[in-house]
C-alpha cells in the first residue's frame, strides 16, 4: 500500500515540473492529459501527508509520555497519543479504499431503460414516477437529461422508456440502481382500498463508444417509420423514428424522440452499442467470480433491490437492509442516503475480498 502512495507522490512532483515547463502549455493534448492525471493523484498524496503528519504525531506524543514524570502532562500526552493513533488508523482505512481498483466505467454516461413489470397499469405509473425520480435526482447534481424513446399508456405511464444522463461521474452514483424495484400501494383504481403489488425493472448501462465495440453492418437493419405519442404534429406526420436490429445478440432498439431520423439513427446506434457493451461487461463478470461475489447489485435486473410502501411512507433497500421513512423525498430525488450506503458496502465488500486474497 505504502510503496503505492510512495508512486504516487513521486509521480506527482514529476507531473507539477512537466506542467511547468514552456513547451507543455502548447501541446493541449499533452497539457489535458497531465492534468487529469493531476487531479486523479492529488487527493492520494494529500491523503498520505495527513497520514505522515499524524504517524509522526504519534511517535512523538509516545516518546515523550514515556520520558514525562509529571502526571498530568502524561495523561495530557496519553490522550494525543490516542487521538493520532485513532487518526492514523481511519486514515489507513480511507487509503484502502482509496486504492481499490477503479471501474473504469464510473465516469461514463449512462442510458437508463426501466421496464414495466407485473402490474399491469399500476406498474406503468410507478415506471414513470422512477423516470421522474432519476430526472429529479439529476437536476440536483446538475447532470443532464433527454428522452430518447419511451411507450405510453393513457393514465399517464410508460411502459418503458430509455433515456439519457449526461455528467461527471454519472455512473459511479447510478450504477446500483439497476434490478427489479418493487411496489406496494392501493391504486387510485381500487375500489375495494386492497394493496397491491407491482414491479419495474431498471437497468443502468455505463454509455459505450465506437471504440468500445465494433458493429459490423452487414450484421443490423434499420427501419424507419412514423413516431407515436408526444411530439406534436410534424413528429406524427414523418418517419423520423428509427429501429435498428443486431442479428447476432437479437437487440432491437428504438429511438423516436428526436425530430431528424438522422439523429434518431444516431441516438439508437449510441444505445445499442451500450447494450452490447453492457453484456460484454456482464460476460467478464461472470466469468471472474471473485468480481461477481464482490459487488453490491450493479446489474442484474432480475434481482430485487428496493420496495416502496406507501401505506407505511417508507422505502426499503434489500441488498444493505437500509430503510428510510421518506418516501416523498425519495421519490423527488433524494436517494444520497441510499447511494452513500450503497456505494460504501460496495467497497467494503471488495476491501474483506482483498483481505481474504492477501492483496
Amino acid at each position: 500500500m505504502f510503496d503505492k502512495l510512495e508512486s504516487a507522490a513521486i509521480r506527482l512532483m514529476e507531473i507539477h515540473n512537466e506542467l511547468a515547463r514552456p513547451e507543455t502549455a502548447g501541446d493541449g493534448v499533452r497539457l489535458q492529459k497531465l492534468m487529469k492525471e493531476q487531479a486523479e493523484l492529488t487527493p492520494l498524496a494529500e491523503i498520505y501527508d495527513r497520514y505522515k503528519t499524524v504517524c509522526q504525531d504519534e511517535t512523538d506524543a509516545l516518546e515523550m509520555m514515556e520520558g514525562e514524570s509529571d502526571p498530568d502532562m502524561k495523561a495530557l500526552l496519553r490522550d494525543e497519543y490516542q487521538t493520532a493513533k485513532e487518526e492514523k488508523e481511519r486514515l489507513q482505512d480511507e487509503i484502502r479504499i482509496m486504492l481499490l481498483p477503479k471501474d473504469i466505467n464510473d465516469e461514463r454516461n449512462v442510458f437508463v431503460e426501466i421496464r414495466a413489470g407485473a402490474g399491469g397499469d399500476e406498474a406503468a405509473l410507478f415506471a414513470y414516477e422512477l423516470y421522474r425520480m432519476y430526472v429529479k435526482y439529476a437536476e440536483s447534481r446538475g447532470w443532464r437529461t433527454e428522452l430518447l424513446s419511451s411507450s405510453e399508456i393513457g393514465l399517464g405511464g410508460f411502459k418503458e422508456c430509455t433515456f439519457s444522463i449526461t455528467g461527471k461521474g454519472v455512473y459511479a452514483r447510478l450504477k446500483y440502481e439497476s434490478g427489479t424495484h418493487r411496489v406496494q400501494r392501493v391504486p387510485e383504481t381500487e375500489s375495494g382500498g386492497r394493496i397491491h403489488t407491482s414491479t419495474v425493472t431498471v437497468a443502468i448501462m455505463p454509455e459505450a463508444q465506437a471504440v468500445d465495440v465494433d458493429i459490423d453492418p452487414k450484421d443490423i437493419r434499420i427501419d424507419v417509420f412514423r413516431s407515436s405519442g408526444a411530439g406534436g404534429q410534424h413528429i406524427n406526420k414523418t418517419s423520423s423514428a428509427v429501429r435498428v436490429t443486431h442479428f447476432p445478440s437479437g437487440i432491437v432498439v428504438s429511438c423516436q424522440n428526436e425530430r431528424s431520423q438522422f439523429q434518431n439513427k444516431d441516438k439508437a446506434m449510441e444505445i445499442l452499442r451500450t447494450k452490447l457493451y453492457e453484456m460484454e461487461q456482464e460476460k467478464l463478470a461472470t466469468e471472474r467470480a471473485d468480481l461477481r461475489r464482490s459487488q453490491v447489485g450493479t446489474g442484474d435486473r432480475s434481482e430485487k433491490i428496493r420496495t416502496y410502501n406507501f401505506p407505511q411512507g417508507r422505502v426499503t433497500d434489500h441488498r444493505i437492509k437500509l430503510t428510510s421513512h421518506n418516501l416523498g423525498g425519495v421519490l423527488n430525488g433524494d436517494l444520497d442516503e441510499f447511494i452513500d450506503a450503497l456505494t460504501s458496502a460496495d467497497q467494503m465488500a471488495k476491501l474483506s475480498l482483498q483481505e481474504e486474497q492477501g492483496v
